[in-house]
């Protein structure tokens, strides 16, 4: 598995392109950081953000995306500019019919160090050596980026492989006439669907049978005297 993953933010933007699969040794692809001017209107760096991005997509192929979970923030604007390079990954991503999964950080620190609480340097000298590099991925923004997409080799790959099948069965079995596809709760086969029917079904039958017969009106001619 491919993972292009990404620890959004407007002035630094960590990329890192990991290939791995869980149990077996993973391999750096490339990893980089994502630069705008603070000085630039904010349209102008999330259009360079965007285009920077795009190339990553197109040189490197992934097959999934892992993006850095956002946590609100006392700075606003740090906060507002995380989530609009998020949106922005996050278009990238399903325009190409990728998925898309978000981490924390707690569970990104876990996963490659085994600790939730680990600083910055230990989670960054887990990355140098999981992925066999000479020296350390820096700045913080990449190896924080390689950290995620360790992550989601280990723990995203199943859930990711899991929500493809389904909506493989969802494709091939969830359609109604004229190829439109119906939409069905999400989790619940064609088979658990038909038999919510089912039981909908025998409740209402049972509920008719079990009304009382209404008695005759008096009105009614032909209704017999008491």
């Amino acid at each position: 598995m491919r993972v292009l993953a990404v620890d959004p933010g407007l002035t630094r933007c960590g990329v890192g392109v990991v290939d791995g699969v869980p149990g077996r040794r993973l391999s750096l692809v490339e990893v980089g950081v994502i630069r705008t001017p603070s000085a630039d209107p904010t349209p102008r760096r999330l259009v360079a953000v965007e285009d920077e991005m795009r190339l990553w997509f197109e040189r490197h192929r992934p097959e999934a995306v892992a993006i850095e979970r956002v946590f609100a923030d006392t700075n606003v604007s740090t906060v507002m500019g995380t989530a609009q390079v998020t949106g922005i990954v996050m278009i990238l991503a399903e325009r190409l019919g990728l998925p898309v999964t978000l981490h924390t950080p707690t569970e990104v620190k876990a996963a490659v160090s085994g600790s939730g609480r680990a600083d910055k340097a230990q989670v960054t000298t887990m990355v140098t050596r999981l992925l066999g590099l000479d020296t350390p991925p820096k700045p913080a923004d990449a190896a924080d980026a390689l950290a995620l997409a360790i992550c989601h080799v280990w723990r995203g790959g199943t859930q990711s492989r899991l929500e493809q099948a389904r909506l493989a069965v969802l494709a091939r079995t969830g359609t109604a006439g004229g190829g439109i596809p119906r939409r069905l709760p999400a989790g619940e086969a064609p088979a658990e669907r038909g038999l919510r029917t089912a039981v909908r079904s025998t409740r209402s039958t049972r509920s008719t049978r079990s009304t009382p017969p209404s008695r005759p009106s008096s009105t009614d001619p032909g209704a017999q005297p008491r």
